[in-house]
């Protein structure tokens, strides 16, 4: 193995320049496959809405809700503001996030693939007794279970995606997973348009189609390859060396082959992840796992997935028109993906979030004033308004579509080391899900509260990303995920939290680091 000692990160030097290989058609399906995974989640995120405004679902769950929306005299915001009702909705996320916290020990011993098997299982169990639920306590159930199947694709599915590209390529790939994602609650959203005619069960089907991407994910995690770094990091390294080859088309991967070595066996070192990630060097790292997928769920954007029906017919929308505009702003989220992946690998990930988060206040603010000048209590937007609400709503999907939906998942994937790499990604969903249900259960009772001001609320936490973005997210575009610590040296605020051997040689002095006296 090439010289020199391990360093913090598990790798001695740069050597980025010298990796070798391609773009195969073996890692494009691999990660095509794998991306099926974001389309769970995405589907249920679609899928929930559409429900909830279904008569016949109301009517056997939450009778006093489809009472108090077709009889009662209640302020427009707070038609359908139920604990109950929310509870149908977070109870997913919270079940997701213990299990992402399970995930990350299965994923780093085990594997991605068997994590995203797992996930697969799960959901597949969930979507079953959703399908066939006969009373609440049956329904909750199976959205525990739905959440458990999320826990564990969402730990493994984007570390596997940020693991197999090429590191130039890496950002456009990773992304697979927000496409799939996206394109679940546009196919969700669709589905919810048709069922809502059959009048019975049209919500069963809704909620039982979600066992097809589930069986795609559980089939694609049996037929997928590991990746070369798991592989390594649980001491196959002929295997991994093999997988290696074969995804980048090429034997000359040396350096690659060392890198992922070095890290490996720095991560094979710690035998608490969870403990070693709250040590001062990997500070910047903590701080993005906690704060990124922070700041993508009070973008605001899972309060118009979720309850984007809800929220067009709280509007003043009808039924039907609230399902169409819910639709669009599903596909405006699917193809807006699309502009991130063309881009991300060119531009970087720094101009994408900032330029998106300006937009995305823009939006809430102009949707904000709309809503406090021409729709008050008992009140109906006029069609004009209308219109020009879903299209100001469009402009916002579509800015989250191309910066914060999947670069809030992209950047924490690629930045951890591989010691505390699941540890972290386990991390960042778990914040994900813990915000996810935090809004998913108070939306609708900020929406009461707040009205029109719920959009100035979440425009206030875009401002503060988008500055933080500014100052403090350093550019990792084309920077291998082994080298990513090189990142953090050269950043003007991160640098303060490296230990102090890691500074003296990255100013040439060259001072030796020693992992427990090992020498490579």
């Amino acid at each position: 193995m090439a010289g020199g000692t391990l360093g913090p990160a598990g790798v001695a030097k740069e050597r980025a320049q010298q990796y070798q290989g391609k773009v195969t058609s073996y890692v494009v399906i691999a990660c095509l496959v794998a991306a099926v995974g974001g389309s769970i989640f995405g589907y249920d995120i679609g899928i929930s809405g559409g429900v909830t405004s279904m008569d016949s679902f109301l009517l056997k769950f939450f009778p006093s809700i489809y009472y108090s929306q077709n009889h009662a005299q209640q302020s427009n915001y707070c038609k359908y503001n139920s604990q109950v009702l929310s509870a149908f909705t977070s109870s997913l996320y919270l079940a997701g996030l213990v299990s992402s916290l399970v995930a990350s020990p299965v994923t780093r011993k085990y594997g991605r693939r068997l994590s995203i098997i797992c996930g697969g299982i799960s959901f597949l169990v969930g979507a079953a007794l959703n399908a066939s639920a006969m009373n609440l306590a049956m329904l909750i159930l199976g959205r525990i279970m739905l959440g458990f199947g999320i826990g564990f694709g969402n730990q493994a599915v984007p570390l596997y995606l940020s693991e197999m590209p090429p590191a130039h390529l890496r950002g456009g790939l990773n992304m697979m997973f927000q496409v799939a994602t996206t394109s679940g609650i546009f196919t969700a959203n669709m589905i919810n348009f048709g069922t809502q005619n059959i009048k019975s069960w049209g919500w069963r089907l809704s909620l039982g189609l979600a066992a097809l991407p589930a069986l795609l994910m559980t089939v694609g995690g049996i037929l997928l390859p590991e990746t070369p770094n798991s592989l390594i990091e649980q001491g196959f390294r002929d295997k991994g060396r093999k997988v290696l080859e074969e995804i980048r088309g090429t034997h000359n991967v040396d350096a690659e082959f060392e890198d992922m070595v070095e890290a490996s066996e720095l991560a094979n070192s710690i035998k608490h992840p969870f403990r070693n990630i709250l040590e001062r060097k990997n500070r910047p790292q903590l701080v993005m796992a906690v704060l990124m997928p922070t700041f993508q769920i009070l973008t605001g954007i899972n309060s118009i997935l979720f309850y984007a029906p809800v929220l067009f017919q709280s509007m003043g929308f009808g039924g039907n028109a609230s399902l169409y505009s819910s639709v669009l702003t599903g596909a405006v989220l699917c193809l807006s993906t699309f502009i991130s992946i063309a881009t991300v690998d060119r531009l970087g990930r720094r101009p994408l979030l900032i330029s998106g988060g300006i937009q995305m206040i823009v939006c809430q603010v102009i949707v904000a004033i709309i809503l406090a000048l021409k729709f008050n209590n008992n009140q109906t937007l006029s069609k004009g308004f209308s219109i020009l609400v879903v299209l100001v709503i469009c402009l916002f999907v579509t800015a989250f579509g191309w910066s914060w939906g999947p670069l809030g998942w992209t950047v924490p994937s690629e930045i951890f080391p591989l010691e505390i790499r699941s540890a972290g990604q386990s991390i960042t969903v778990a914040v994900n899900l813990f915000f996810t249900f935090v809004i998913a259960q108070a939306f609708l009772a900020l929406l009461c509260s707040f009205k029109f001001g719920i959009f100035l609320f979440f425009a206030g936490w875009i401002t503060i990303m988008t500055i933080f973005v500014y100052f403090l997210l350093p550019e990792t575009k084309g920077i291998p995920i082994e080298e990513m610590i090189f990142v953090w040296r050269k950043h003007w605020f991160w640098k303060r939290f490296l230990p102090a051997e890691v500074e003296e040689e990255s100013t040439g002095k060259n001072k030796k680091i020693e992992l427990g006296n090992q020498q490579v």
